[in-house]
């Protein structure tokens, strides 16, 4: 006779979130900071924990509030049927209190880093709220999502000097990070085209297809490559970013030799284990760089 397991609330509302995918752009938000850090001569733990509180909360919120407002579309979809609020494993009522925490959690971290973070903290939530709907009215909400991300390496900038004076490398930085993820969020879209087409959802790859997505895709990270070779010129990294970022150029040529227009089995290989690794592993050589100067 098997035992059911037993509730849990809290392990339910990470899955739901997909917490784990924080790996993402959190090493970028530690990269700007600690790049400012070693710019300005100092090293703070309090903003770095600060950084990461944010980081950590803004996301949650994020993929609380897309889970809510996508709730409806998500049961329409195989792929998606068997999340959270869908099946009932979390109540509508619990994901409010999360995306209300993790807003509140947000604002305080914003506060306490400086009052520029803090006057700046609408602005960096606004496109997490508006991505969920923008697959509602426009053909490239993987742009929206992109912007989104690219607050986060500039808030960690201005997070540490508390000023955009000097703050281009950051704001080349978060261009490079919103180009990436919003690249490979076109291929993760991809999986879902005949779903989308049928229930209205609005995608680049339901308007212009497959092939079109992956192409954009692969222009997409080209200059995303660009971005990051450009912020290591502007920041002065040594030889050892560039062999990291090296690595992270034949992740993604990999990664796009793996997902072909009729072949989509390996998207979600491509999405997670391939763009873990390029977010780690830069961020990895970047660092042993910094320790070294």
């Amino acid at each position: 006779m098997s035992i059911a397991a037993r509730p849990n609330p809290a392990r339910d509302f990470l899955k739901l979130v997909a917490f784990e995918h924080s790996v993402f752009a959190l090493p970028f938000a530690y990269l700007a900071a600690l790049t400012a850090m070693t710019a300005e001569g100092r090293f703070g733990w309090e903003a770095l924990v600060l950084v990461t509180t944010a980081m950590v909360s803004a996301r949650t919120l994020a993929m609380a509030a897309n889970r809510i407002i996508d709730r409806k579309i998500d049961a329409q979809n195989p792929r998606t049927a068997e999340r959270e609020l869908v099946t009932g494993k979390v109540s509508l009522r619990t994901a409010y209190i999360g995306c209300a925490v993790s807003l509140a959690v947000f604002l305080t971290s914003a506060a306490l880093l400086n009052p520029l973070c803090l006057a700046l903290s609408p602005l960096a939530v606004a496109p997490l709220i508006v991505y969920p709907y923008a697959k509602r009215f426009t053909d490239y909400p993987h742009a929206i999502l992109g912007l989104a991300q690219m607050v986060a390496p500039v808030g960690a900038w201005l997070a540490v000097t508390g000023t955009f004076d000097g703050a281009a490398p950051a704001i080349v930085l978060g261009a490079a990070v919103g180009l990436w993820i919003g690249g490979f969020d076109l291929i993760y879209a991809c999986q879902d085209v005949e779903v989308d087409r049928r229930v209205g959802v609005r995608s680049t790859p339901a308007r212009w297809g497959v092939k079109a997505a992956l192409h954009a895709s692969t222009a997409s990270h080209a200059v995303a490559w660009a971005a990051f070779a450009w912020f290591g010129v502007l920041t002065g990294f040594g030889v050892l970013y560039w062999i990291g970022l090296a690595i992270v150029g034949a992740a993604l040529a990999w990664e796009h030799t793996i997902v072909k227009p009729d072949d989509l089995s390996r998207a979600n290989k491509a999405f997670f284990t391939a763009n873990g690794f390029i977010a780690i592993a830069l961020f990895a050589f970047a660092l042993t760089d910094l320790l070294l100067r």
